[in-house]
């Protein structure tokens, strides 16, 4: 994520400027030429920092100082974003219940985290030629099995390799199913 660079001192355009001093006091709207010489004898850079506001807004700092700063901010905000990403499991006609069941939880771990999961029923050989009612509902059972409150953002269908659905973490059905569990749990 490049920033665009500010323009600084004698690269600024325009004619009028809203100047901000080093110690953050308003010094008002001044002419270019008044608000750099302010900066000159400061003894410091004139940044624009807002080019798109009227007039526009100049603060009177060190360059280098102001671009570390900056830089910093842009760090922690990327790291605070999250990466949400499609995670696949995948199911075959022959998985047993235990696996299903554990396959199940590892999918509720992924919805709780944020991501969406597919979840694919593949077929091989003779599988392919199996009723589709019956392979939708092997897929569908398993959807059913996800300790987790999911919508389906993409309906279970025919995929290349069997049946694919994808679902992702519905946060308002699984806060009411975590508020319903919580008295259950008191009782005991």
């Amino acid at each position: 994520m490049a920033t665009e660079r500010l323009r600084i001192n004698n690269e600024i355009r325009a004619q009028e400027l809203r100047v901000i001093g080093a110690q953050g006091e308003n010094l008002g709207v001044l002419s270019l030429d008044a608000a750099l010489a302010a900066a000159k004898t400061a003894g410091r850079d004139l940044i624009e920092i807002s080019p798109s506001a009227l007039p526009p807004v100049a603060k009177i700092m060190d360059y280098g100082k102001f671009e570390y700063e900056r830089s910093k901010k842009e760090k922690v905000a990327k790291a605070k974003v999250k990466v949400s990403e499609t995670k696949e499991v995948q199911i075959k006609v022959g998985t047993g219940e235990h696996d299903m069941g554990l396959k199940a939880r590892k999918a509720a771990e992924w919805l709780a985290e944020g991501h969406r999961v597919r979840a694919e029923l593949f077929l091989k050989g003779r599988y392919k030629g199996m009723g589709e009612e019956f392979l939708k509902e092997r897929l569908v059972r398993f959807l059913k099995l996800i300790p987790y409150a999911y919508k389906v953002s993409e309906p279970v269908a025919r995929s290349p390799k069997g049946f694919a659905g994808v679902i992702e973490r519905d946060l308002i059905a699984q806060a009411k199913r975590e508020k319903e569990q919580k008295p259950q749990n008191e009782n005991k």
